[in-house]
């Protein structure tokens, strides 16, 4: 059965099952389900007999995720890196900049960004992909995006955005979504990359310079707009759903998965004013829940809590 790398289609998920029930599958269902093999759901019996044994969830679970984790780290290093690389060039002036620039367009001026924007989705029928960090979009900026993505599900696309994990405590950005008609899906994490949309999978846009807001990239390289795609899905498959329907994110050992996400950064040597502005919240927010978190390693010291952070495990609970 067709499926995306990396899942685990149902035809597989109904054979892993009775492999579970059973405790063996016979290698040649194996073979018809990629998945299974692919995902480390089954193994050999080491005799090279007609049969194969399932590797228990408890096991292959950690296993897919920490591998999943490890590729997002790489692409997001590999994101910091493009971004360094083109930030330095976008106060260069150059003429024609779309003849001299194969794949890649300055835009400045948020009515040129606007503009460009606009034909874009006027042009897509088939997928309009979002990364929207800074946590808690003000009201006044949400329904500027209403009509394009509405024009792009009514041509039978589908939208899919990244907010961070702030945003699922704004009803507005719910009020949002609930205005839209057509498959819309909305995930979060608690860090996210630059700013982008990608219409699909062909034009792409992103900020061009972090202090520059009213500077733009189109990107048209087919190399680049692949990397973006591929850092999207790997932030996507991490992520929590948001909407239509939100998963709830529970807390372990007390710990709240946003408190994971600061005691990672507090032991990165981060000031509080940095974790917030990663995480997309305020300072004061920020330092509520370091308290929390002291409190509940009963830390007397910032240097001894990240020493405790590290003891206690809660680190691993993310992986």
């Amino acid at each position: 059965m067709a499926h995306g790398a990396g899942e685990l289609c149902e035809a597989g998920h109904e054979a892993y099952v009775r492999a579970l029930k059973e405790g063996r599958l016979r290698a040649d269902e194996a073979d018809r389900h990629p998945c299974l093999r692919d995902l480390g759901l089954v193994r050999a019996d080491g005799r090279g007999g007609p049969w194969v044994h399932p590797v228990a969830p408890s096991v292959a679970l950690p296993r897919l995720l920490h591998s999943l984790a490890s590729r997002v780290a790489e692409e997001r290093e590999r994101a910091a890196r493009l971004g360094a690389a083109f930030e330095p060039l976008t106060g260069v002036r150059v003429r024609h900049q779309e003849r001299a620039s194969p794949g890649v367009c300055l835009l400045e001026g948020m009515s040129r960004i606007d503009e460009a924007i606009d034909r874009a989705a006027a042009g897509a029928s088939g997928e309009l992909l979002v990364i929207q960090p800074g946590g808690k979009r003000p009201t006044a900026l949400l329904p500027q995006g209403l009509g394009r993505a509405q024009q792009i599900l009514d041509r039978g696309g589908r939208m899919r955005t990244l907010y961070q994990d702030t945003t699922r405590y704004s009803l507005a950005a719910v009020a949002h979504y609930a205005q839209l008609d057509g498959d819309v899906e909305v995930r979060t994490l608690d860090e996210l990359p630059q700013r982008m949309f990608l219409f699909d999978r062909t034009v792409a846009f992103i900020p061009a310079s972090r202090t520059r807001p009213d500077a733009a990239l189109e990107l048209r390289n087919p190399a680049v707009i692949a990397h973006l795609a591929a850092t999207f899905t790997l932030l996507w498959q991490l992520a929590t759903p948001m909407w239509p329907e939100a998963s709830r994110q529970s807390s372990r050992k007390g710990v709240t998965p946003r408190q994971q996400a600061i005691a990672a950064l507090l032991t990165e040597g981060l000031t509080d004013t940095e974790i917030a502005a990663r995480l997309g919240m305020n300072v004061r927010t920020a330092r509520v829940h370091i308290a929390k978190l002291s409190a509940l390693l009963h830390s007397r010291s910032r240097a001894q809590l990240g020493y405790l952070i590290g003891r206690s495990g809660i680190l691993d609970q993310r992986r």
